[in-house]
């Protein structure tokens, strides 16, 4: 903890670096144009780091400037926030959950005012991760990942099975959707880590070769298909409500199980507690709804 700049100086880089001038963040910080100088010159001399330099008479953040200020920026702002909720002393019992990203847009969040009705009580905070070690640490109440299990540090249980369906747009290809699983493999395809090995060798069909457009995230993924970019293979939790209300169409009956399930995750503790059992409760009920609908394999 001891390399870390003062907060000072990174105020004040922070500020130079939005507003592109010295004298403005003097002004915002309420401080002199020299000691802002200042700051900055400690700044770059602890980092061994040139932040700044001069064009003209202006100063223009190099490209680790950029980088780093960016990211202070954030860091303050987070600094702040906290700050301001431990001020405020809310009589709400905080309930912190970590959720990864995809499956928290697509299936958790629209469901969350059941929770917030059902317990008004609780303030929720969810904090979109793939980072595990807040949870091992006791920073955060309770988590849902996406794997096999065996993580240290933590209980764990297994949610439920994931499943991959393949999906398109209604106006994908002028609405002349694929019939069969030859013509799903030759059209154009979003690709993603998913693979379409299983897929495939149980539709009785070559793999689809590597495709013009591969994305990296769900809800990027997601996003592509719906406005007709291409097909995919997707986990069902993401698209299951847009499969509902018409939004994408599921273009085969055949499904395969994903190598990876949902879990729960807490930190290690003799018993749950209040808000951890009250949250456990709500999910697997709701998990047990939605199983309900699932599409045979």
């Amino acid at each position: 903890m001891n390399t870390l700049p003062p907060l000072s100086a990174l105020r004040s880089f922070e500020a130079v670096a939005r507003l592109g001038s010295v004298s403005r963040a003097a002004t915002e910080l309420c401080i002199t144009h020299s000691a802002v100088s200042q700051q900055l010159k400690l700044l770059e001399s602890q980092l061994a780091t040139a932040l700044f330099s001069k064009v003209g008479r202006k100063l223009q953040l190099s490209e680790a400037g950029r980088t780093y200020a960016l990211k202070v920026r954030v860091t303050l702002a987070e600094l702040a926030d906290a700050t301001r909720q431990l001020q405020q002393q809310t009589p709400q019992q905080e309930l912190v959950l970590a959720v990864l990203p995809s499956f928290a847009q697509q299936w958790l969040l629209p469901r969350l005012p059941g929770f917030r009705q059902r317990y008004p009580h609780y303030s929720l905070t969810l904090h979109a991760s793939l980072d595990i070690q807040p949870l091992a640490y006791g920073q955060i109440d309770m988590g849902i990942r996406m794997g096999r299990g065996g993580w240290q540090g933590l209980q764990q249980e297994r949610l439920m099975e994931e499943h991959l369906v393949v999906v398109a747009a209604p106006h994908f290809r002028h609405g002349q959707l694929p019939a069969n699983a030859e013509d799903i493999v030759a059209s154009p395809i979003v690709h993603t880590v998913e693979s379409w090995h299983g897929w495939c060798q149980q539709a009785q069909v070559a793999e689809p070769p590597p495709g013009a457009l591969w994305i990296n995230d769900s809800n990027l993924l997601l996003a592509a298909v719906l406005q007709g970019e291409g097909l995919a293979l997707m986990r069902h939790s993401l698209v299951a409500r847009h499969l509902a209300d018409g939004r994408l169409c599921q273009l085969s009956p055949l499904t395969v199980p994903h190598p990876s399930a949902l879990w729960l995750v807490w930190p290690q503790h003799p018993q749950l507690s209040q808000k951890q059992a009250d949250f456990r409760h709500w999910l697997h009920a709701e998990i047990a709804a939605y199983r309900q609908g699932l599409p045979a394999g």
